[in-house]
């Protein structure tokens, strides 16, 4: 029987057709991006969904462990296997973020995207996105909080969930629809009309006219974010100029200024 709070199949279903036959549950699992990795190795199929109730070994960028408090938040990951050439799959990240914030704002909360990836609501961490890739395939893996009334003490960045900006109790099916929704959007455009993908992103971008530190290859940068160049890299404004960041592992707004 179906206790509280968890995934309900048949819901799930009735609001998405195209969806439903693509979803692979996990009572439990260590790490969804871990089980799309196996079964992107097995053969498994484009846009194949891997979901979880349980997550006992999430994890984010730099390793950093992801709670996703049973029955409250959401834990998947998105297997995909790009047409587009690997070069442009770093895109996928800014795609995979501003979905996020699109399909959370569609329910009533206004969010921003910490480039490149990471989703903000009023200054807080509400979802956290990692994007790996294998030899053939990509994933993205997402952690959204929704429900959760509390988080522990130790996490490293403020957070929140969909419930405590709202004090309304959300749907997870009707969340996840949406965020399905709006991936397979923003996803289609990482290529040919990577602009548009862009365009709304610039929109989004909370780190646009801050004073950052951030980690680029073991070394320590800090600057103002000037925008998004026409690749998808973070604009740094630096002591030595302009500089355009692909990635970073760690970032940290130290002020901010007007865009």
């Amino acid at each position: 029987m179906k206790t509280e709070g968890e995934w309900n199949g048949e819901l799930l279903a009735q609001l998405s057709q195209q969806w439903a036959s693509r979803v692979i549950f996990f009572d439990e699992c260590g790490s969804t991006n871990d089980e799309a990795r196996k079964l992107a190795q097995k053969g498994a199929a484009h846009e194949a969904l891997i979901l979880t109730e349980r997550q006992t070994a999430g994890r984010g960028r730099r390793g950093q462990a992801w709670a996703c408090i049973p029955g409250k938040g959401l834990a998947c990951s998105l297997l995909l296997r790009p047409s587009a050439p690997p070069f442009l799959w770093s895109r996928h990240a800014l795609a995979a973020g501003l979905a996020v914030a699109e399909a959370v704002e569609s329910l009533g909360l206004s969010a921003m995207v910490k480039w490149p990836n990471d989703v903000w609501v009023h200054g807080r961490k509400i979802c956290g996105i990692l994007v790996e890739a294998g030899e053939d395939f990509v994933i993205v893996g997402i952690g959204l909080n929704i429900n959760d009334a509390n988080f522990p003490d130790e996490l490293a960045y403020p957070a929140t969930s969909m419930f405590l900006e709202t004090q309304k109790s959300f749907c997870r099916e009707e969340v996840l629809i949406r965020l399905l929704d709006r991936l397979q959007i923003r996803l289609s455009q990482i290529d040919t009309t990577f602009d548009e993908l862009l365009s709304a992103f610039r929109k989004r971008c909370a780190l646009t006219g801050k004073d950052i530190m951030l980690e680029v290859n073991q070394q320590t940068k800090t600057g103002r974010v000037e925008g998004i160049s026409s690749n998808g890299e973070l604009l740094l404004r630096t002591s030595d100029g302009l500089e355009k960041v692909v990635q970073a592992n760690m970032i940290r707004i130290l002020s901010s200024h007007a865009p």
